[in-house]
């Protein structure tokens, strides 16, 4: 009888052939990279893209940004001598109040001047961390504003009834399990949570005034959560100027008197093991967490979002 062949498998040379890939892409290239020799960079450009968080940590499957990581690049850009300029270009729809506070606090702290520049969103959390800048640039079409507080829960006692299911309360402090999804908030229990997120929107009505050298009346006016375009948020003094990149680099050009602007990008390194993992890891989610868990878990705190 004759022998059959065995077929090999491709999983190993294809998985060799991919590391083979990520190997050149993230040691061989920079390596190369390094003996180029660049023009002097004098401005820092440094992203806030997704939602803000106190780590980085995933926000409903949305894309977010760790405070963290952009504090960091701040005081590295602060600290750079080449740096005359700091630009946060921002595309956020806002995040965690902490988180968006730290940011906020490094900008102001650093001496160097900060631009601003709003793509497509800063709102909430995101045009906070604007305002704190010298000089804010939006596009005409970006969504800006959006003045607010949010803090949700999912809550199905009503679910637990039809099935069946109890909770059994044990506590040491009345406030103790506030919030959670197994059973329905009561009158002064709701009072309470709303006098914390009221307190919050004070705080951030209060930064954007000072920020933006507003009256607070005149920004309690615009702090109902609403949002606005660019071209409307340019009438109301929320920001400065309409433009893209381009119109940044100008401005900076003119205002600090540069000769040219030469970014210097400010991102995450990416080592290899990351993105192995990546890319063989696969996603998971945690659902119907009730506040506690939303508030402590992750540092994520209440949203300005």
């Amino acid at each position: 009888m004759k022998k059959r062949k065995q077929k090999k498998s491709l999983v190993v040379p294809i998985f060799l052939a991919v590391l083979s890939v990520i190997i050149v892409g993230f040691i061989v290239i920079p390596l190369f990279s390094s003996f180029i020799n660049y023009e002097a960079e004098n401005v820092a450009l440094i992203s806030v893209e997704g939602t803000i968080t106190g780590n980085g940590a995933s926000y409903l499957g949305s894309s977010t940004i760790s405070s963290k990581d952009i504090v960091r690049f701040i005081e590295s850009a602060a600290e750079n001598e080449q740096i005359e300029v700091i630009l946060i270009e921002i595309n956020s729809p806002g995040g965690s109040a902490v988180a968006t506070d730290e940011i906020a606090t490094a900008i102001k702290r650093t001496k160097k001047p900060t631009v601003s520049l709003i793509r497509e969103a800063g709102a909430s959390g995101g045009y906070w961390v604007a305002s704190a800048t010298d000089h804010i640039i939006a596009n005409k079409m970006s969504i800006t504003g959006s003045i607010g507080v949010l803090s949700s829960y999912m809550e199905f006692s009503d679910l637990m009834d039809k099935y069946g299911i109890s909770y059994q309360r044990l506590v040491a402090g009345d406030k103790k399990d506030v919030g959670t999804p197994f059973k329905k908030l009561t009158e002064d229990e709701e009072k309470y949570l709303q006098g914390k997120i009221n307190k919050i929107h004070d705080y951030f009505i209060e930064e954007i005034a000072n920020n933006r050298n507003l009256e607070k009346s005149q920004v309690e006016k615009l702090a109902t959560g609403e949002i606005f375009l660019g071209v409307e948020a340019l009438d109301l003094g929320l920001i400065d100027q309409l433009g893209d990149k381009e119109i940044a680099k100008e401005y900076i050009q003119e205002t600090y008197g540069l000769e040219e602007v030469n970014f210097l990008v400010y991102q995450k390194e990416v080592g290899l093991l990351d993105v192995l993992s990546q890319v063989f890891t696969d996603l998971s989610f945690n659902l119907g967490k009730g506040i506690g868990a939303i508030l402590l878990e992750n540092n994520n705190g209440l949203m300005l979002i």
